[in-house]
């Protein structure tokens, strides 16, 4: 997969988890604010419901009070019982009307004297409660019946619908509440309806009266628990918000720390942060320039350039190296191809490598690559072998050396004589080039130890008839000294320091 396509994955993935970490508090917030609203809104219906319930409940009872007062004088003559029916309705507080009943037959009203209508006993609610939407006397507004009947002796007390929506609309003042008897029900705006009693969508609460034929419900309509959050938890919603993104910048800078450097190391990748440097390596005995050595730099867009030491072993640990190495090699030759035609004889280009190179042969094409793109036997390319990862002999291994010879690559051991597995590479690949690290060269004249283990590396290479490049020459006596022992090529500070591409090529001309 193109380093680029993964490159946008895992940065997707952070955003996701930066954005995650910063919505999910606030949903989880307004969840339990959502879950806190509904249990408010329950309790405000189960109390308003229960108040309700209590209002008509004192309503009735003195409507049954008067029917009872009333019911010994159901038989009587009217003209005997109008008196004490009119006497009730004056007594008793909501009691709109009074009326005796003899075998179901309402014979005495307490509005009109003498009267006669047929009771229908199947109209009232468990034979007591009856929901009229109107009489003869009010045809438009509701009505309570109150009923009580002793075998042929029977009295009727209403409640005037007035008071009933009054109770609905006062008490549910925030809430819809209604009042059931049988198959009716009766809204806050006084009006009877006969069908199945609605269903209130939030927080329905339901009440049925122990003592008459009634239920009271109460709820809210759709939606009423977002209303009640955005009207009583505005401040809330703020503090939610602000502990979103308090969480959401720990956490991408939780994650910036956990996947730092080689997330920062990515970015500069696919920023082109990482650009060529070249250090002049000069001949022996002449000391012109014979070629350079390839050095990656990070020029940071807020840090400048950064040492090489700093971020190149987590390049290598990271795996990054290799692509890293893969866009050096592309700058390189954008730089040096266009004048390689100027360069006198193969000019040799060191690039260095680590055992992560050699995992495939990936690195053959890239070499091929390399070198088509400059004028035909104008360079030679050296690998260098970095020894901050052990190079293992496998069989890919010798495979992409192989191939890599074939091609006219040189291999060199960078650093020989520092690292533990110098002397095996010797034995296990076929390399070109010996580098004599610069802690050897700098004992020049100092240190008799260093300067025999120099002597050796020297003659080791002449016997196996490898070239040898000496690293960090400083003076002109480390320089004498190794041209007096036939080292091949220089490389230093003496000759010239890492250079930026543009630089390089301007001092070409003069070298």
């Amino acid at each position: 997969m193109p380093l680029t396509v993964k490159s946008r994955r895992k940065r997707s993935a952070r955003i996701a988890v930066t954005v995650l970490s910063g919505v999910l508090p606030v949903l989880l917030g307004v969840a339990i604010l959502y879950m806190q609203a509904g249990r408010v809104l329950k309790q405000s219906t189960e109390q308003t419901a229960e108040e309700a319930l209590r209002q008509f409940n004192l309503m009735l009872d003195n409507t049954a009070e008067a029917a009872r007062v009333l019911l010994p004088l159901a038989g009587d003559r009217c003209e005997d019982a109008k008196l004490a029916l009119r006497e009730q309705v004056t007594r008793r507080p909501f009691v709109r009307s009074t009326n005796l009943v003899w075998d179901n037959n309402l014979y005495c009203s307490s509005l009109f004297g003498d009267y006669q209508e047929k009771v229908n006993p199947g109209d009232y609610t468990q034979g007591q409660l009856w929901l009229m939407n109107g009489n003869p006397v009010t045809p438009n507004t509701a009505l309570l019946v109150y009923r009580l009947s002793d075998g042929q002796k029977g009295a009727l007390t209403t409640l005037d619908g007035y008071h009933l929506s009054n109770v609905l609309r006062l008490i549910g003042r925030q809430t819809s509440l209604l009042l059931q008897v049988g198959n009716n029900w009766l809204s806050a705006d006084g009006k009877v309806h006969d069908s199945a009693l609605p269903v209130l969508p939030v927080a329905q609460s339901t009440r049925v009266s122990e003592q008459y034929a009634f239920t009271v419900a109460a709820g809210f309509p759709e939606g009423e628990t977002w209303r009640y959050m955005s009207r009583e938890y505005p401040p809330l919603f703020s503090l939610l918000i602000f502990f979103g993104v308090v969480s959401g910048t720990i956490g991408h800078i939780l994650q910036k720390r956990a996947s730092s450097p080689s997330v920062e190391l990515q970015r500069a990748l696919e920023a082109g942060e990482f650009i060529p440097y070249f250090q002049p390596v000069v001949h022996g005995d002449t000391k012109k320039w014979s070629g350079a050595e390839v050095l990656m730099r990070w020029n940071h867009p807020k840090e400048g350039l950064v040492r090489p030491d700093l971020f190149i072993p987590f390049a290598e640990h990271s795996g990054l190296i290799v692509p890293m190495t893969h866009s050096l090699m592309q700058k390189t030759a954008a730089l040096l191809a266009p004048v390689s035609a100027t360069f006198e004889g193969p000019f040799h280009i060191g690039i260095n490598i680590t055992a992560s190179h050699c995992r495939d042969l990936e690195l053959v094409e890239d070499c091929r690559v390399f070198l088509s793109a400059f004028a035909p036997g104008s360079i030679s390319l050296v690998l260098e072998l970095t020894e901050r990862e052990l190079i293992e002999p496998t069989a890919i291994t010798l495979q992409l050396f192989e191939q890599l010879h074939e091609l006219g690559v040189m291999i060199a051991i960078d650093d020989f004589g520092t690292g533990h597995s110098s002397l095996g590479y010797l034995r296990q690949f076929n390399v070109d080039f010996l580098k004599i690290d610069q802690s050897f060269v700098a004992m020049i004249g100092a240190d008799a130890l260093s300067r025999h283990i120099l002597d050796s590396i020297i003659e080791l290479s002449a016997k196996l008839d490898l070239g040898i490049v000496a690293e960090g020459v400083e003076t002109e006596a480390q320089s004498d000294y190794l041209t007096a022992h036939h080292v091949n090529f220089l490389q230093g500070y003496l000759f010239g320091r890492p250079m930026p591409g543009a630089d390089f090529i301007n001092a070409l001309s003069l070298h």
